[in-house]
């Protein structure tokens, strides 16, 4: 009996210890073939250098300006085994080549993520992208002679006759400014020399030497109201101005209109129009700053479950698109995803991505993990055994039973006929 009672605790102490390690292999996500395997030594090793470093690892801390301080050591003091999917080989790779890798370098901060590389080389506009234009004066020395535009305001004065002087001339609408005796002279598209040489040869029919001058009091008028057009100091300040890219691709803006837009870099769009203002009016330099990015959706649909459209609020692969729609139904087939695509010309275009590897655990370096694109729609099709289920349930239900309804019964009434049915009656 005694030994009988060892051999039942022994056998519940090995089923145990089984579980445990299968449950270990389980969480791994690793066969049990290639399970990693840590020596202690390993393991010591990897303590001491994460909690004592090295002098020299001192030393290069020093050099680099990091106070050790700042650095956290690893969660887990001992190594973590990965497998880089850019030196992994051979495609596909199996769980049995991950090897010790650096799983943990976090430095200050570094818990909110890391810095990573940007998200492309270069960003351009695309319709619905919020512009901010800043406008700035560059109070640049002009390489032409200033020509006078209409509003702007002079001064016109004579040694010979006093009683000629004008006060704040404002060249009218038309372009021209009114003095006594000569009437209306043209002033708009000249210089303040060429103005008052003019002037002074109109005087020359009633004066020998009407000694002309002409001071400029009010100038660059239209670089004031282009200013005053843009100008937000009176409510959050600055002089800017905010324009949303067209579903055309241009951007609207006082003085030069519509500017194409889309396709283009910040700094390609900021000589556009630097080189358009400088035709209105010199002495201007606009700045444009991307304000808000246009929305960008993905479409998730299929057996996951919340279909609907989800926002790309960063890269996105695949099964992120999916988790994001609440994960995949029982029954979902996930040898299958498909992808719809629009191209740059608006053509279609389809892809099959089999996922399946990856989210059982298969696969660390799945090969269908692809990015998602805006407005891709991501479709998880139903299994064959679902779609046989449809096919029965829409055959059987409304089908062949809408045009010949029946009805069916089981008589069990042979039961008690069966040898000890009176038995297990009379027993309950």
């Amino acid at each position: 009996m005694t030994m009988k009672l060892l051999n039942t605790k022994s056998r519940w102490l090995l089923w145990t210890l089984s579980c445990f390690a299968l449950g270990g292999l389980v969480t791994l996500g690793l066969p049990a073939d290639e399970a990693p395997m840590v020596e202690p030594a390993e393991v010591v090793s990897a303590t001491t250098s994460a909690t004592e470093p090295t002098d020299d690892v001192r030393q290069s801390l020093a050099d680099a300006g990091i106070v050790l301080c700042q650095h956290l050591s690893p969660a887990a003091p001992y190594p973590i085994r990965a497998i880089d999917t850019t030196t992994a080989a051979p495609q596909p790779a199996g769980w049995g080549l991950s090897q010790p890798f650096d799983w943990q370098p976090y430095a200050q901060g570094e818990y909110v993520g890391h810095a990573r590389s940007p998200h492309v080389c270069e960003y351009r506009l695309r319709a619905d992208d919020l512009l901010e234009c800043v406008f700035r004066v560059t109070r640049d020395e002009q390489s032409q002679p200033y020509r006078l535009n209409v509003g702007d305001e002079i001064k016109v004065e004579s040694l010979t006759d006093p009683t000629l002087n004008r006060e704040n001339l404002i060249v009218q609408p038309d372009g021209t400014i009114t003095l006594p005796l000569v009437g209306q002279v043209k002033a708009t598209r000249l210089t303040v020399t060429e103005l008052r040489e003019v002037i002074d040869d109109a005087y020359q029919h009633y004066y020998k030497s009407p000694s002309i001058t002409v001071t400029p009091l009010k100038v660059n008028t239209k670089l004031e109201d282009l200013r005053a057009t843009v100008d937000k100091r009176q409510g959050f300040g600055g002089q800017s101005r905010e324009a949303r890219v067209t579903p055309e691709g241009t951007i609207a803006l006082p003085a030069v209109g519509n500017v194409p837009a889309q396709g283009l870099t910040l700094g390609e769009l900021k000589r556009e129009l630097d080189e358009r203002y400088a035709v209105e009016v010199e002495g201007l330099e606009v700045t444009p700053v991307l304000l808000q990015r246009a929305p960008r959706y993905v479409y998730v649909l299929g057996e996951v479950r919340t279909p609907g459209r989800y926002t790309l609020e960063g890269p996105t692969t695949v099964m992120q698109s999916i988790s994001m729609a609440g994960g995949w139904n029982v029954g979902g087939n996930l040898r299958q995803v498909i992808i719809f695509r629009r191209g740059d010309d608006w053509r279609l275009l389809a892809t099959m991505l089999d996922i399946r590897g990856a989210v059982y655990a298969r696969t660390p370096c799945p090969a269908d993990e692809v990015w998602i694109n805006d407005s891709d729609i991501v479709v998880v099709p139903k299994s064959p055994l679902l779609v046989f289920d449809d096919w029965a349930q829409i055959i059987f239900q409304h089908g062949i039973y809408r045009v010949f309804p029946f009805t069916t019964s089981m008589n069990f009434g042979f039961y008690n006929t069966l040898p000890g049915a009176a038995a297990v009656t009379a027993g309950s």
